[in-house]
């Protein structure tokens, strides 16, 4: 079973169709396990609608494909918000098998609300997350899902999720297999902590992820005050505005548990920002 990197380093004059084409022509691709579709030519302008029409039309080439990426490049090619994709239901739809999806950027990304039995991993990474898109994931049914990773951002990004889209996820009927909670990056950080707090799906997770955002004393003083997280053998809170004696607290308040605190920043900041967001 092999790995394919598609679009890695190409030139702008480089079609990453051909590319795509050539790949599907000469490959083994019966032995594909991954393909990670990395950059394409002004991907800032051209969004990632036809890269998935020529995967979803050869989906039948690629009977073992089991993880799939689009997107993760670095800022020197292309900044995260400038990413354009598309509507990624049709690789659901066509690789029923599929078991990890990682997506990079959010500007044009859409999704139907759909069942999917084999997917383990979604993961988006974005400066800006749409709350159409997360009001969609939160409506699927995914039994298999263990992973869950969002990237909310900020508005000024196109982030406009809030605390009531995420309702479906923190309930977790729909998610019965969910391990890793992470809802990230985000400028409402404090009200997702407090929502998380009292969230039936916190009781079943091994990780718990609220890492990248502004989260102020409030929120931690939210977590702390709500149900159990002794059962955690991660709690991710890197990135935040916690004082000195707010840190400690939650430390001490965890002992048997993994608390991330670094990259403290200064909670006395007249700015609060997200880690990722243009």
């Amino acid at each position: 079973m092999s790995h394919a990197d598609l679009g890695a380093g190409i030139d702008e004059g480089i079609d990453i169709l051909n590319e795509l084409d050539s790949f599907f022509a000469c490959a083994d691709t019966g032995e594909v396990t991954s393909i990670g579709v990395e950059e394409w030519p002004e991907m800032y302008e051209e969004s990632s609608e036809a890269i998935v029409e020529k995967l979803v039309a050869n989906a039948h080439l690629l009977p073992n494909l089991r993880a799939l990426s689009l997107g993760h490049v670095d800022r020197d090619w292309c900044e995260i918000s400038w990413i354009r994709l598309s509507a990624v239901t049709p690789l659901l739809t066509a690789f029923p098998n599929l078991e990890r999806l990682e997506l990079r950027g959010s500007d044009g990304l859409a999704l139907v609300p759909m069942r999917h039995e084999s997917l383990r991993v979604l993961r988006v990474e974005s400066g800006g997350l749409q709350s159409s898109f997360v009001r969609s994931v939160a409506a699927c049914d995914l039994p298999a899902l263990e992973h869950l990773e969002l990237w909310l951002g900020v508005e000024n990004y196109g982030g406009t999720t809030s605390v009531a889209d995420l309702a479906p996820i923190l309930a977790g009927d729909r998610l019965p297999a969910l391990r890793h909670l992470g809802l990230q990056d985000s400028e409402i950080q404090d009200e997702i902590a407090a929502a998380v707090a009292s969230a039936p799906v916190v009781a079943r997770l091994d990780v718990l992820d609220l890492s990248m955002g502004t989260l102020t004393d409030a929120g931690a003083e939210a977590l702390l005050g709500g149900q159990p997280l002794s059962h955690l053998k991660v709690l991710d809170l890197h990135h935040n505005y916690l004082s000195d004696a707010m840190a400690d607290r939650v430390e001490k308040a965890l002992p048997g548990v993994d608390v991330k605190l670094h990259d403290r920043l200064s909670p006395g900041d007249d700015r609060l920002y997200v880690a990722v967001s243009e």
